[in-house]
């Protein structure tokens, strides 16, 4: 039973932040708890694993470091990364954009702030802040969830094919398919994986309002290179959008012919609705070609970020 005016949550969050404890075992021992109760404690307090709850503020924490001048070299170590390189690829996971452009960042009070379920963020300079903004945004979080796990698992699924010998790659698996009537015939595997960079390419033009994208190659190197090019971009616009709250917004589409209209919100369900339909037809083609692979389950993916 807690004693009286002990608040044991915030005690749970003092041993998730606490500068010393990197691992999850670090912060049960620091709560005199073990790992596995920990865990449920404040997953159950906070709506966040211990160790995704660590890593969202800590990250918040380095974007706000940025914006100060600080260097990326700096930021990453204070944060506890062993590379700058695995760093990079965290924070632009998490917000759409390098470290190195993190200065250009607009100010505010919530300027760095990641979606998060339980208003918990890292308030300058050395502070928490709790908001109300989960019972405001509501269902952001499962979108942000989904956009990321599709960045994701797009790389995977690109790293898994630049494995295969090229006539695998590119044999006919399916003649005469075609997922979309406008995007033409995806019977192989180059093809599908080419289609899921080059629908991102041009949407994210669109919301951009930049120029139509010239179509890259697509060997699975340069079509890897192509997605890491897009998906911060594309991580970026869709945070823009929760931000903003602007879902039910517009977007006549110019690079259309003839233009269209298109709500946002739409816009985002149907990447994330195609993006994963394709995703599963190339992990079926690719189990046919011989390559072992996951089932692309979010709850897993989820579970191994969190680890």
């Amino acid at each position: 039973m807690t004693p009286p005016g002990r608040d044991r949550l915030r005690e749970l969050l003092d041993a998730v932040l606490d500068e010393d404890n990197r691992t999850l075992s670090d912060m049960a021992g620091d709560a005199y708890a073990s790992p596995f109760h920990f865990s449920r404690q404040v997953s159950g307090g906070a709506g966040e694993s211990p160790v995704a709850l660590r890593r969202r503020v800590v990250l918040e924490r380095a974007a706000w470091q940025l914006r100060q001048g600080t260097s990326v070299t700096d930021a990453a170590f204070a944060a506890g990364y062993e590379s700058i390189e695995g760093f990079s690829r965290a924070f632009a996971r998490a917000y759409g954009r390098s470290p190195g452009s993190a200065a250009a960042g607009g100010a505010g009070r919530d300027a760095h702030w990641l979606p998060a379920p339980n208003g918990i963020h890292f308030h300058p300079p050395s502070s928490l802040w709790v908001s109300d903004e989960p019972a405001r945004r509501g269902g952001d979080e499962v979108t942000a969830l989904l956009v990321h796990h599709g960045v994701e698992d797009t790389r995977a699924l690109l790293e898994l094919a630049k494995g295969l010998p090229a006539e695998e790659y590119r044999r006919v698996r399916a003649p005469g398919l075609s997922v979309l009537p406008w995007d033409g015939a995806e019977e192989t595997l180059a093809a599908v994986l080419d289609t899921l960079v080059w629908t991102t390419e041009v949407w994210v033009a669109s919301l951009e309002g930049g120029d139509a994208p010239v179509r890259g190659a697509d060997d699975p190197a340069a079509l890897l290179d192509r997605h890491d090019a897009v998906a911060p971009r594309w991580l970026a616009a869709v945070r823009e959008i929760a931000r903003r709250g602007a879902w039910g917004d517009r977007l006549v589409d110019a690079l259309c012919e003839p233009p269209e209209s298109f709500v946002l919100g739409s816009v985002v369900a149907h990447v994330l609705t195609f993006s994963a339909h394709r995703r599963l037809l190339a992990r079926h083609w690719l189990r046919e070609a011989g390559v072992a692979v996951d089932t692309g389950d979010p709850i897993e993916w989820l579970s191994r970020r969190e680890r």
